[in-house]
């Protein structure tokens, strides 16, 4: 059972099959698929998907679909990801185009952070984030994660920027 959690705008449910037009999209854009394994075919989208509930069965946790509390609208996913061979646990994200600069992707990830540390008992989160993807590297600045170390994960020159502890924030 993958716990719902809301923040002010959104509900951060399950993915479910009603998902993959939505998902299909962020997946299709070279804008929005770049950092996230590339654009891909509808099939491969439904995959991905599938990966990220299958985390939550395998690992306890995982990314979160997130939805607009108004309206309903799908606009993204966040949430604790650490699949097999990642260098470390982390907060991931990723938001549909026509949604991005509202704020939503900082207000998922603090309500991650927050279950990470307040449910899963964790001490410490990163986020992963390709050096040239600025947006996200704001967003985790944001957050008041800091460049810890620049590394390499599947291919990818990543920056690991540590989320402030659970007693620092």
């Amino acid at each position: 059972m993958i716990p719902e959690l809301t923040t002010e705008r959104l509900l951060m449910r399950s993915f479910r099959d009603e998902d993959i037009s939505a998902y299909a999209g962020f997946c299709a854009d070279e804008e929005t698929a770049r950092y996230v394994g590339g654009v891909c075919s509808e099939d491969d989208a439904w995959r991905r998907m599938a990966a990220y509930v299958g985390h939550w069965a395998l690992r306890g946790f995982g990314p979160w679909a997130l939805q607009l509390r108004e309206g309903g609208a799908f606009v993204g996913y966040c949430g604790p990801w650490f699949p097999h061979g990642w260098p470390e646990r982390e907060i991931a994200w990723g938001l549909v185009k026509s949604h991005q600069g509202r704020g939503y992707v900082a207000e998922a990830a603090r309500r991650a952070r927050l279950y990470t540390y307040e449910t899963l008992g964790w001490g410490t989160v990163v986020s992963c984030i390709a050096t040239e993807n600025t947006a996200s590297i704001r967003v985790a600045e944001r957050l008041g994660a800091t460049l810890e170390r620049v590394a390499q994960n599947r291919g990818w020159t990543v920056g690991v920027y540590r989320h402030p502890s659970p007693s620092s924030i």
